[in-house]
């Protein structure tokens, strides 16, 4: 590993916040609570733990840090919770109707699938804008930006006055077609300056779409644009905390964000969109970077936390996977983030009786910090997934979270005979296997949907278990996919956290257009470049803009040109990297064309390609970076050598499918030494995480603190 980065990077999830130290030739992990009143409690609770570790004073080690990195969930508890502002839009004369009739089926986005089954009965997302706070205002832009309607002003400045007149405390303008020309968007914004200078209203920002979303398409346009807004101030409140608790103790650089584009910028350049799902996502970072470091080939990475599973695909040689339009909570967004499932079903996922089916359904319902699963003895009266593990011997309850958390087994008991055990009638072992084997099995689903969904199999990837939960469940998700290999990476138990320090500054922007590469009508190529290479130009200064603004070296700048194209009128729109920056002759045309055959091939089969029906650019995107020092993955490989582990202890554990306790090895941290391969069943308790090695499978130390989990033939277990 390299010896020369002195770094933070925090992962702040709905359960525990982690931590991950880079200090020279040092690497410290550490976990704590998340306080969601105050995220730098936690915060501080994480980073007292590591520096106790790396023997160092808190503000000298905060003075010499290259940077501090956050990822947070914290937008995604506001949009659940549905903390936020009242939020007042303005838009175009005749389009008031745009976000409540959400395209006819918003009232679908978002739903889990067993509820995409029952659309009659789903219920619409309570509004983020209610239908009083959506004024509309005289105006109108043509598809190709012409004015067809002056802007009347004086409507501007009523519509203004009505909207702070109902208590609007955040406002976003939302025109039609603004994106090709945004002369009306500002000149709102300049009314709304004149008539309400800052010292008048304070801080009630006016958010503008055109700068959310560059690309066509107003519903999306629009519901970006507002969650944007709802969430400006919980996320200028909740970042700006850590930010003033990093100054006070001798951090004096600018905080770093993580972005769910899989990028990071600093605070003062981050939209508070961008940071939804931002924690998830620099787990997936990280994989792809392991995955390249240490030559893994296909990669699927799963993230089981205290709250939720997180499903993400890392595929060798492929672009990354983007969702350009994803829904977040119940609202299509449009926002170019890195393609992620998320499950109700973390450590801290409650389980409950499904009557109508008659089985155990576990989430998506979560403990959380607070109260937290049963066991942990906060408060928390439901049975969870940890509760679950607890029972089944898994978890040590002297020494859980480093021994900071005390898990008491009666209340884990007490939870499972409550409600839940009248209806299973069942005793408490029965509902615990029963809870770890369901938990399992819906992840493992999760995990097969979407990969086949995607026209791929399990067995050709290498699974990825990380959070802290993941090293404990992985075996049991392998059994259900029929994988034989898992790799627990290095500091498994924060790997986002990870992640989060080791993503490049990036800055992702998009425009929409109408360039016809091939007529064919006309039988023709394109044969004029100026328009697509201004627009490309255009983009790439507004990302050098943005990374000079943070004080990056102009000339360290890289940028990736990417373009969403279609053949014809096609609905299905293909992301394609273009080895092409400037277009000058039409050989550079048929390029991107034979660009656009081969992943579309790929995609959706050899064969499907349709050029005779035309090939066109709809969406051109530019990502301009600065690539940054990363931790090195590159011996991460199965070692060689092999040799016994030491346990340090014995106690009974069950497991699913073996109906008598079974008499199970207990080792420490120094299993982790390199090479220590373990036949299960064991379990290996480090101060970090737990990793249960279940029979029939092998635990296999490598470098980095790096562990490979593989099945055994049946000749090689050892005897239950």
């Amino acid at each position: 590993m390299t010896n020369e980065i002195k770094r933070i990077s925090v992962d702040i999830g709905g359960t525990f916040t982690d931590c991950f130290v880079s200090w020279g030739e040092h690497y410290v992990q550490a976990k704590a609570l998340t306080t969601h009143h105050n995220l730098a409690l936690g915060f501080n609770d994480a980073l007292d733990i590591a520096i106790k570790e790396l023997d160092v004073d808190k503000t000298t080690l905060l003075s010499q840090l290259e940077s501090v990195r956050y990822a947070t969930t914290l937008g995604t508890n506001a949009l659940i919770e549905r903390k936020g502002p009242r939020i007042g839009m303005l838009t175009t004369e005749g389009f008031a109707s745009t976000v409540p009739c959400s395209r006819g089926r918003g009232h679908g986005d978002g739903l889990s699938y067993e509820e995409k089954h029952d659309i009659p009965r789903a219920s619409r997302p309570e509004p983020i804008v209610p239908i009083p706070m959506i004024k509309t205002v005289s105006e109108r832009c043509a598809y190709d930006g012409s004015i067809l309607l002056p802007l009347d002003e004086d409507d501007v400045r009523s519509k203004l006055r009505d909207l702070v007149d109902q208590g609007a405390e955040s406002i976003v303008v939302v025109l039609i077609n603004s994106v090709i020309n945004p002369s009306n968007e500002l000149r709102i914004r300049e009314i709304y300056q004149e008539e309400y200078p800052s010292y008048f209203l304070g801080a009630v920002p006016m958010l503008l779409s055109h700068q959310i979303v560059g690309r066509k398409g107003e519903y999306a346009r629009a519901t970006s644009t507002i969650i944007d807004g709802f969430l400006h101030k919980v996320m200028y409140q909740g970042l700006g905390t850590l930010e003033l608790n990093l100054r006070a103790n001798g951090y004096e650089k600018p905080m770093l964000i993580n972005h769910n584009s899989g990028g990071m910028a600093q605070l003062n350049s981050t939209d508070a969109l961008q940071t939804v799902h931002s924690g998830p996502v620099s787990g997936i970072a990280a994989s792809e970077h392991l995955a390249l470091d240490g030559a893994l080939g296909n990669v699927i990475a799963t993230d089981m936390g205290g709250t939720s599973f997180d499903i993400g695909v890392v595929t060798e040689g492929e672009e990354k996977h983007y969702d350009f339009q994803p829904v977040i909570d119940r609202w299509l967004v449009s926002v170019p983030m890195i393609h992620l499932v998320t499950l109700g079903a973390g450590g801290g996922s409650i389980a409950s009786y499904d009557r109508l089916y008659d089985r155990v359904k576990i989430g998506p319902e979560s403990a959380g910090s607070a109260p937290g699963p049963a066991c942990y003895d906060k408060g928390g009266m439901r049975p969870t997934v940890t509760d679950a593990d607890l029972l089944l011997g898994y978890l040590d309850p002297s020494n859980y979270a480093k021994g900071r958390i005390k898990l008491d087994i009666r209340k884990a008991e007490e939870a499972l005979l409550g409600k839940l055990g009248e209806e299973l009638k069942m005793d408490t072992i029965s509902i615990a296997k029963l809870i770890k084997e369901n938990v399992d099995q819906q992840m493992a689903n999760g995990v097969a949907t979407e990969l086949r969904s995607r026209g791929y199999v399990p067995d050709e990837f290498t699974m990825l278990a990380y959070g802290g939960n993941g090293p404990l469940h992985c075996c049991g998700i392998a059994n259900a996919l029929n994988i034989r290999k898992v790799l627990a990476p290095p500091f498994a138990s924060v790997f986002s956290a990870l992640g989060a320090g080791n993503v490049d500054q990036l800055h992702i922007h998009e425009m929409s257009t109408f360039t016809v590469l091939f007529d064919t009508n006309k039988k023709s190529l394109l044969t004029t470049f100026e328009t697509l290479n201004n627009a490309i130009e255009e983009l790439e200064l507004r990302g050098k803009e943005d990374l000079v603004r943070q004080g990056v070296d102009i000339s360290k700048i890289q940028y990736r040109i990417e373009f969403d194209m279609r053949y014809g009128n096609q609905r299905v729109e293909t992301p394609v990297v273009s080895p092409i920056r400037r277009f000058k002759t039409m050989s550079d045309v048929l390029t991107l064309i034979r660009k656009l055959h081969e992943r579309y091939g790929e995609q959706y089969g050899e064969g499907s390609q349709a050029a005779e029906a035309g090939v066109r650019i709809n969406t051109i995107r530019v990502a301009s970076f600065l690539t940054v020092e990363k931790v090195d993955f590159s011996q991460i490989l199965p070692v060689d050598k092999e040799f016994d582990g030491k346990s340090v202890g014995k106690r009974d554990c069950h497991f699913v499918g073996i109906s008598k306790p079974v008499e199970t090895k207990i080792y420490d941290d120094r299993a982790l030494k390199v090479g220590t391969s373990i036949n299960g069943p064991a379990l290996v308790t480090t101060e970090a995480t737990t990793y249960l090695v279940e029979p029939g499978w092998n635990f296999h130390s490598s470098n980095h603190g790096a562990v490979w989990f593989n099945r055994l033939d049946s000749g090689d277990e050892n005897e239950c």
